[in-house]
């Protein structure tokens, strides 16, 4: 019988190595100066919403500026991580470290893919704004005398930091009635009801009673625009405001 024996060359470290150092350092620096960029971008960012750096990087409303320094950081990481296996073949003479390395970028660059798919899915999905101003803006309803209750309060994502918001109120009408009183005098329309109800003519008394209701309704609908500015105000992101008046009882057809 004969028997081969079969020969396998031991891993060989590569050649021309000062080039591939020479690649990653470049890269390095590139990479390095795009991420001191976007942690500013994400520090001014958390700063304008006052969030912590943590918490606007899970929650922040512009989505972009955490997808670029999450990317560069994984780039930078994964440059470390190149070079370490480049020594590590140069000094040991034993190639195995390459593919580690690259097994171990391979790895960070999926988990960094699973964060930005749970950071943005509400993008695509539209997940209500941050519960955080959800209960500013609900809180700040809750507590104007024009609003007995609240109902069917719900928000949505419209854009990168946009949201919109919808509400049906209950209004006090008796705090509607008396802010625009308080705006327009109270005396005018005390007059117009003392001299319709002295003509002793219904016509007279109806035209006043239906003048004061469009005002009435006029009033409302200040009052709708006042609660919209206000909110906006409180929660900028909020770019769209829908509230209505709460009917309970439906009316007959």
């Amino acid at each position: 019988m004969n028997f081969q024996f079969l020969c396998y060359e031991p891993f060989q470290p590569p050649e021309n190595i000062q080039y591939a150092a020479l690649v990653i350092g470049g890269s390095f620096i590139i990479e390095g100066a795009s991420l001191i960029v976007a942690i500013q971008a994400v520090k001014t960012g958390a700063a304008a919403e006052g969030m912590k750096i943590r918490d606007y990087v899970w929650r922040g409303h512009d989505p972009t500026s955490v997808a670029v320094m999450t990317e560069d950081g994984a780039a930078v990481t994964g440059l470390i991580v190149a070079a370490a296996s480049l020594v590590a073949v140069n000094i040991t003479g034993n190639a195995i470290y390459d593919p580690i390395g690259s097994i171990i970028v391979g790895n960070l660059l999926g988990m960094v893919a699973i964060f930005l798919i749970q950071r943005n899915r509400h993008a695509l999905i539209g997940r209500a704004m941050d519960d955080h101003d959800m209960q500013k803006v609900l809180h700040f309803l809750k507590n104007d005398p024009v609003v007995d209750s609240l109902y069917d309060c719900k928000s949505e994502v419209i854009g990168p930091g946009f949201f919109r918001f919808k509400a049906e109120i209950d209004f006090n009408g008796v705090v509607v009635v008396q802010n625009y009183l308080e705006r327009t005098g109270r005396g005018e329309w005390a007059k117009q009801f003392r001299e319709a109800a002295k003509e002793k003519d219904e016509n007279a008394l109806l035209k006043v009673m239906s003048n004061y209701g469009e005002e009435v309704v006029t009033a409302l609908g200040s009052e709708v625009d006042r609660l919209e500015k206000e909110i906006q105000e409180l929660v900028p992101g909020i770019r769209h405001v829908d509230i209505e008046a709460h009917n309970p009882v439906e009316l007959p057809s």
